[in-house]
């Protein structure tokens, strides 16, 4: 099984030679069968391949009138076993019979006279003026003798002397039509010129087909090598809209996605290294701490129930610290793996947003936070929505906005409305602001406007990251706007649902 495919191997040829082939065989193929029908046509009716190798009389003229001659031959030999039998109108009238069946007369001078003409040739005079003159005794191949009005005649002659030595002419004459003549005579011409028209016209056919098909696909081998090798800052560029185009415009797209996903794990790795920097870093300083007070307790430095029980306070907090940035850290790496399963149910937006509102004016007021809400949501706008995970959107939103007031007297206020067919949540605060230039980052995972990296102002820099991935994970949107000095306006839009009939929380 090998061996015949090495054998097929060595046989197989390249697409520019497979087109080279097949056009000469759409040329050498139909010559060959029409010289092969031409000589079973030449056997068929002639009995062999000398009617066509003597086609032509003359090779002057180059064609033939052979049962015209060979009638002349019979006058011969009958004038000759029967002298004046050509003055006998009845013969005379039997020939001329069998001539008309040729398209063909027959003419017999006496002298410079005529003595008879055929009834087709009796009102020629330019034809009789014109016949040549009388040469030897004897038999005269035919000559083609054009006349005033253009036509041709192709003239068998016939020179004999009567017993009183009169001369006498007999001509068998046939009219040719000028251009079945010139046909005739120029064809070895124009069956050389049109062989070579066609082997040209298939030469060019050959070249420009096969340059169309075996460049594109030289193109796309230079580039499937170059790809091969890790190069893909490269176009592919093969045009057209036939199926080698098409086939060029899908190399040149898996390309662009074949970059795009070699940037996206080389953007990844990055992440990755910045992931494994950020979580050393965030993780470290608390651990440092616990050390420390850790190491204060054995060492004895906290040396009364009050300072033992502070020391053991702050290793609670930095051990909750940690844990929550570890909760954190999982949380997103599962939401960017898709990982995480929503547990999806139709919520009455109006009154999760109340609801909502209520718990958090309780807690910053305890911090001293001003609350406002003003909720404009009809009551039967509902979304589907896990409650947990978006009430863990909302949180990490306050969050956010608390670590950031900087000001003497501190409001986040949130507005609810519908917009089209979404029901838009504001959370707005009188913060310190952002930047323009660190507004379009905020969302990235580990970002953090005080790049200290200090946990009580810059937290772990994935609560709006996380934020982001369930937002998206409701088919929804988030982002935000800012006036640095002045405050930062997060807008949560989610797709609703109406419901048309009486929902299950009450009547609207």
């Amino acid at each position: 099984m090998k061996a015949w495919v090495a054998f097929g191997e060595k046989l197989s040829m390249s697409i520019r030679m497979k087109l080279i082939w097949s056009y000469a065989a759409m040329l050498i193929v139909p010559i060959v069968l029409i010289a092969l029908t031409t000589a079973l046509l030449a056997v068929v009716s002639k009995g062999d391949l000398q009617y066509y190798k003597n086609l032509y009389f003359s090779t002057a003229e180059k064609f033939e009138y052979d049962d015209q001659f060979h009638l002349l031959r019979e006058i011969e030999r009958d004038n000759q076993h029967t002298p004046g039998i050509l003055d006998d109108p009845a013969y005379l009238q039997e020939l001329d019979a069998e001539l008309k069946s040729y398209d063909s007369g027959l003419i017999i001078r006496n002298g410079e006279t005529s003595a008879y003409v055929s009834a087709k040739f009796q009102d020629d005079t330019d034809l009789l003026k014109e016949l040549p003159p009388f040469t030897e005794p004897g038999i005269h191949h035919y000559t083609v003798q054009p006349v005033k009005q253009g036509d041709l005649n192709v003239l068998f002659q016939y020179d004999f002397r009567n017993a009183d030595g009169v001369e006498r002419t007999a001509f068998i004459v046939t009219k040719v039509d000028p251009i079945v003549y010139w046909i005739r005579g120029a064809f070895p011409t124009l069956f050389t010129s049109l062989l070579i028209i066609l082997v040209l016209t298939h030469t060019l056919l050959t070249y420009f087909v096969s340059k169309s098909i075996v460049k594109p696909l030289g193109s796309l081998r230079q580039a499937a090598g170059r790809i091969k090798n890790g190069d893909l800052d490269f176009e592919v560029v093969v045009r057209g809209k036939d199926e080698i185009g098409q086939l060029g415009t899908a190399f040149e797209e898996m390309r662009l996605q074949l970059k795009r996903s070699i940037e996206m794990q080389l953007q990844y790795e990055e992440n990755r290294k910045e992931l494994i920097s950020n979580i050393s870093h965030d993780l470290k300083t608390p651990i440092t701490t616990i050390k420390g007070y850790v190491h204060g307790l054995l060492d004895g430095v906290a040396d009364s129930p009050e300072k033992t029980m502070r020391y053991m306070e702050t290793i609670s907090a930095k051990a909750e610290e940690m844990d929550r940035l570890i909760d954190e850290l999982f949380l997103y790496s599962k939401l960017d793996l898709k990982r995480v399963p929503f547990d999806f149910e139709e919520v009455p937006m109006r009154m999760f947003a109340e609801d909502w509102a209520e718990e958090m004016q309780f807690e910053l007021e305890k911090k001293g936070i001003s609350w406002e809400s003003d909720i404009r949501i009809n009551d039967r706008d509902a979304v589907w929505m896990d409650r947990d995970k978006f009430r863990r959107v909302l949180g990490n939103v306050i969050g956010n906005a608390v670590k950031y007031m900087d000001k003497k007297e501190r409001r986040i206020r949130l507005r609810g409305f519908r917009e089209a067919r979404n029901v838009i949540l504001e959370i707005e605060d009188n913060g310190r602001g952002i930047e323009e230039e660190a507004l379009k980052h905020i969302f990235e995972r580990f970002y953090r406007t005080e790049q200290s990296r200090n946990s009580d102002t810059g937290g772990s820099g994935l609560g709006l990251a996380i934020a982001k991935q369930i937002v998206e994970g409701h088919s929804g949107e988030i982002d935000a706007r800012s006036v640095p000095g002045e405050g930062t306006v997060i807008r949560i839009a989610l797709p609703i649902t109406v419901r048309e009939k009486e929902s299950v929380w009450g009547k609207s």
